[in-house]
């Protein structure tokens, strides 16, 4: 999705050296695309984005740096709750970090780290709640994690703190709601349900990414 809105934004891609805003897409390609926020749900009352913004990206360093965060949180939580409960947690977590930021007054907002922080909540989360040895190493671990985000937020600029808020505590409830592997085994049910969202994702995005292509190769 990122490479696409680069693709689509043409020679409107920021080209600056500035390290934050290197390689960004056109704000009207993202907007198209699925980003959310007050503008695209009160302007053109797409609430689908609320799912969709979770797949879009605003410049290199923003997707690199979700990336690695990924590479880090999302084994955990594949291992303790399962691949299915993960992409579930992830998805959810992500619609709840951009509706808070609807409810915020965020103009417009993208990326990944609502559904990341939703994946640190849950491994919070599970990590408080199973105890012992491993079970104190993940809560620190995570638990560092969440100050990283505090810090950050008010550090870096840009930053979507209703987003990640929204992301993080969502991510505990359905930790607690959903369960890991220690509590219950993943069932019919949790795979269903991932493969509902998959599926909701999948065409709320291809619908999105051939209407572009369409419009502006034809």
């Amino acid at each position: 999705m990122f490479i696409i809105s680069l693709i689509y934004s043409g020679k409107n891609i920021d080209l600056t050296l500035n390290p934050f805003y290197v390689l960004t897409p056109s704000m009207d390609v993202l907007n198209f695309l699925g980003a959310s926020g007050r503008l695209p749900i009160v302007k053109f009352e797409a609430w689908w984005s609320l799912i969709t913004a979770n797949w879009l990206h605003g410049g290199l360093l923003h997707i690199l740096f979700n990336m690695l965060a990924l590479k880090t949180v999302a084994p955990l939580v594949m291992y303790e709750y399962g691949v299915c409960r993960m992409f579930t947690i992830y998805t959810l977590t992500g619609i709840a970090g951009f509706l808070l930021s609807y409810i915020g007054n965020v103009y417009l907002t993208i990326g990944a780290s609502s559904g990341l922080c939703g994946l640190i909540g849950a491994a919070l989360y599970f990590g408080k709640s199973r105890g012992g040895q491993w079970g104190q190493l993940v809560y620190k671990q995570t638990s560092g994690w969440v100050l990283s985000l505090v810090l950050i937020g008010f550090l870096m600029p840009n930053i979507n703190n209703w987003g990640h808020a929204g992301g993080l505590i969502s991510g505990v409830f359905l930790g607690w709601v959903l369960g890991y592997n220690d509590k219950r085994k993943e069932n019919l049910l949790d795979k269903s349900l991932a493969v509902l969202f998959v599926c909701i994702t999948t065409w709320l995005l291809a619908r999105s990414v051939i209407r572009g292509f369409i419009l502006i190769f034809t």
